[in-house]
């Protein structure tokens, strides 16, 4: 079972909120206050954030940005992730990953399971890996932001956390660019 290994240093990672939505403004955004504070709480930095409307190449330019800058370890998207015409994130999500985490969107459907049933099946949630760098794509409400902190992402970036977490393997994401 997961724990914590108190013997270890808590190692605060970077992380640049997202939030996808065409009429939300900063003091609207609710998901995205969610993780922020969720992030702040934790014990990790802010390292941007930002709001764009459901535009497939806009998010995936905002995307390329945050993987590109190295003060970005981590980005969280919150929105555009159901099955509208207007929601588009997870295809830029896709557009931009060089590997997904495949078992990420699997997890976040157990987790909403629990709490709203088969409505979860509603969800795209998605998970990958580009240029070193961890996006995840989440709903935008913000019931959806609290689930996959508290239950998934929390863990998975505390260096502290047993059997394995993303944070220990953060130096070998872009190593096969090193290799020559």
């Amino acid at each position: 079972m997961s724990r914590i290994d108190e013997t270890k240093d808590f190692i605060a990672t970077r992380i640049a909120v997202l939030t996808v939505s065409d009429s939300r403004s900063l003091e609207e955004d609710r998901s995205g206050q969610v993780l922020v504070d969720r992030i702040a709480d934790a014990g990790h930095v802010l390292a941007d954030r930002k709001i764009m409307p459901d535009e497939r190449a806009e998010i995936a330019d905002q995307l390329r940005a945050w993987v590109a800058d190295p003060e970005v370890d981590v980005v969280i998207s919150t929105g555009g992730t159901g099955l509208t015409g207007r929601d588009v994130t997870v295809e830029a999500h896709r557009d931009v990953y060089e590997k997904e985490i495949d078992a990420f969107g699997t997890v976040f459907t157990i987790v909403s399971m629990q709490k709203i049933g088969t409505s979860a099946v509603q969800s795209r949630a998605t998970g990958g890996v580009a240029g070193g760098t961890y996006l995840f794509a989440l709903p935008g409400s913000p019931g959806a932001c609290k689930d996959a902190w508290d239950e998934i992402l929390v863990k998975q970036l505390d260096y502290r956390h047993r059997p394995c977490n993303f944070v220990e393997i953060f130096p070998r994401l872009d190593e096969h660019q090193r290799r020559k």
